[in-house]
């Protein structure tokens, strides 16, 4: 019996030795598993640049999980999504004013080159640095000084484009893509920002005096009108008015009394009444 027993317990510790072991082993190749990595995943967004030993290849690996052989090869993640860069720019007008910018600019590295752009320049914030800033600085002052002042805040759109053309042929040799740019806060030099608001009200000013002036000679002229057609209306009263009118339109006016006051030779005034006239209208019973 005693036989027995120590068998089933020795037989008991082997088992438990060798879960044991195979707890300890799993966790070994775990963590092996974990220090080497062998499979890479590349997030939305992103493309991820093959390297062999450090050398950049040619392949370009896509959003997704990818196995890689550990220690030979690894993998630096770009983003090639849309990015945004605020980038301060001085320049100097055609009339030699200085001129103040902030270009805003939406770019992105092309998926198709990632490596070559790590290669050639860098991750994203290198190629800012090393390839935008300067790039934006140059076109700035380029398209900046073929116009004067007045043309820049007049015709900002046409400078905004100029500039953006530019920027697109100037980085697509470096595999950037320029989606757009916005000139923001375009500024001069507080001296010349005075003159221009002094123009701007002078030239405000102006329109208003010829506006009273426009409007003045239309009163003007209105008057005469006025005045030519009561002119035209007495004269035309006068051609066609007879002394039998001007007593027709007495008689309708008359109320049936006579005034209290007469002239000289007896007569009423205002009135001239036909004695012959008023005779025959005597009442038949007379």
């Amino acid at each position: 019996m005693r036989s027995n027993r120590n068998s089933a317990t020795s037989y008991d510790a082997k088992n438990i030795l060798i879960i044991a072991g195979g707890i300890a082993g799993a966790f070994v190749l775990l963590l092996a598993i974990t220090a080497l990595k062998p499979f890479v995943i590349v997030d939305a967004g992103q493309r991820g640049v093959l390297k062999k030993f450090g050398a950049v290849q040619d392949t370009v690996l896509g959003e997704g999980l990818h196995p890689i052989v550990p220690i030979v090869y690894s993998v630096e993640k770009i983003s090639v999504r849309v990015d945004k860069s605020d980038i301060p720019a001085q320049a100097a007008s055609k009339d030699l004013q200085d001129v103040k910018m902030n270009v805003a600019l939406n770019w992105s590295i092309d998926p198709q080159k990632v490596n070559e752009v790590y290669q050639s320049i860098g991750d994203s914030e290198q190629v800012v640095q090393r390839i935008i800033f300067p790039a934006v600085s140059e076109v700035v002052k380029a398209a900046t000084a073929k116009k004067n002042a007045e043309e820049i805040i007049t015709k900002r759109t046409e400078l905004k484009d100029e500039i953006d053309r530019e920027l697109q042929a100037r980085l697509q040799d470096y595999g950037l893509i320029i989606r757009d740019i916005s000139l923001v806060d375009v500024a001069f030099s507080p001296e010349f920002a005075k003159a221009i608001e002094a123009k701007q009200i002078a030239e405000q000013d102006a329109k208003r005096a010829v506006f009273r002036a426009q409007q003045a000679e239309q009163d003007a002229q209105a008057e005469i009108n006025r005045a030519r057609g009561q002119a035209e209306a007495q004269r035309l009263l006068r051609e066609t008015i007879t002394q039998e009118i001007l007593q027709q339109a007495a008689i309708e006016k008359w109320n049936g009394q006579f005034p209290m006051v007469m002239g000289n030779d007896g007569a009423l005034p205002f009135i001239n009444i036909n004695p012959g006239t008023a005779g025959n209208r005597a009442p038949q019973g007379q």
